[in-house]
């Protein structure tokens, strides 16, 4: 049986009325919480783009899933592309079922898929999901695989929110997503710039679990615990930190450049968990001082964490703005939703300047039903 939140309800966004085109944009995250599912209503006038949530649901991940998802990248070869198809059914069955109580039918579906793989520098990037099957399960067009073109020219891959940010949150100074990783998109000098600071929820929900938990619920483990000076210096120390933008995180990253900074530490985990957050808020307070930032539009998972969205409160120089739930929740998949739209449309929405690929891009496979 699916485990759902569901949100029915509407953004107080300038649309009005049923002109825009609809998509359901499909997200799933690097923290294994669930799928995000949104049905959009997107219309652009003269360059100004305006959105409409008109109904979300969140289903969340049971022990089958969340085991299958994270030690997917062990699989062999022909395993794995079975996984792909199966997680295809999977998605497509829950557009399918969701689509079809809302009587809402979108012109497209547009599904991040769940990432297995991320290696840019190595060339290569793999969501699983596959978009023929989505379009199969549902009858409706589906637009999937939105890193491998910026991959293959010789881009990150990441973060692709951005294009998004940009058309659907230009009031705002920058916007930060505290999901699995903490990414932050930001215009400098004209150009639009985002870069993965830091593990929040994906390193956050495994230490909880070291402690009986499924996640830190409100960061209350983590209070409890008394921070570690000596782990705090080292992974702020981590080589990553020092590099300039473009760049990003991924589970390979975490398990070979983070972690081991905690596997051979002594401290509860407890006491883990308080170091990982003040790491956190050092490295997003940094990125808000490096570049001058003065407004942040915070959104993901981690901003129901009141212990960590309180530290960032207290010690940041720049406002932080939360806005309502829905848009706390599904500000990714909206914004997929506009990506899937986009490249329908044969227009940018991966950019170089995000990325630092070889030139803007127009990413993602159409798959027909």
């Amino acid at each position: 049986m699916l485990n759902t939140i569901e949100v029915s309800m509407k953004t107080d966004s300038t649309i009005r009325g049923n002109n825009g085109v609809v998509v359901a944009g499909i997200m799933s995250g690097t923290s294994l919480d669930g799928v995000d599912i949104a049905l959009c209503s997107f219309e652009e006038h003269k360059g100004n783009w305006h959105y409409e949530i008109l109904a979300a649901k969140t289903v969340k991940y049971n022990d089958f899933w969340r085991k299958t998802l994270r030690d997917a990248h062990l699989l062999k070869g022909e395993d794995l592309v079975c996984l792909d198809r199966n997680y295809g059914d999977y998605l497509g069955d829950i557009a399918y079922n969701f689509i079809s109580r809302k009587r809402i039918k979108p012109q497209l579906i547009s599904s991040h898929g769940h990432t297995v793989f991320h290696k840019p520098d190595k060339g290569y990037t793999f969501q699983i999901g596959h978009g023929t099957n989505i379009a199969a399960r549902t009858g409706i067009a589906v637009v999937s695989d939105f890193r491998s073109t910026d991959v293959a020219r010789d881009g990150q891959g990441a973060p692709l929110v951005p294009v998004g940010d940009k058309l659907l949150f230009a009031n705002y100074d920058s916007c930060l997503n505290l999901g699995g990783f903490a990414n932050i998109s930001f215009d400098l000098k004209g150009k639009r710039i985002a870069f993965d600071i830091c593990p929040v929820n994906i390193i956050l929900n495994e230490l909880a679990q070291k402690c009986g938990h499924d996640y830190d619920k409100n960061g209350f483990i983590g209070e409890q615990g008394k921070i570690d000076k000596n782990l705090l210096e080292k992974m702020n120390l981590i080589e990553y930190y020092k590099k300039a933008p473009p760049k990003s995180l991924s589970r390979e990253w975490m398990e070979s450049e983070f972690l081991v900074h905690l596997v051979g530490n002594k401290r509860k985990p407890e006491d883990k968990l308080a170091t990982v957050y003040a790491h956190i808020t050092h490295q997003i307070l940094q990125v808000i001082d490096d570049y001058t930032i003065s407004n942040i539009l915070v959104t993901g998972g981690g901003v129901f964490n009141k212990f960590l969205l309180n530290l960032l409160k207290s010690e940041s120089k720049a406002e932080i703005i939360v806005p309502d739930k829905l848009i706390i929740k599904y500000k990714e998949a909206l914004i997929f939703g506009c990506l899937g739209l986009l490249r329908l449309n044969n227009q940018i929405n991966c950019l170089s300047s995000v990325t630092g690929a070889k030139s803007d891009s127009v990413c993602g496979v159409l798959h027909m039903p």
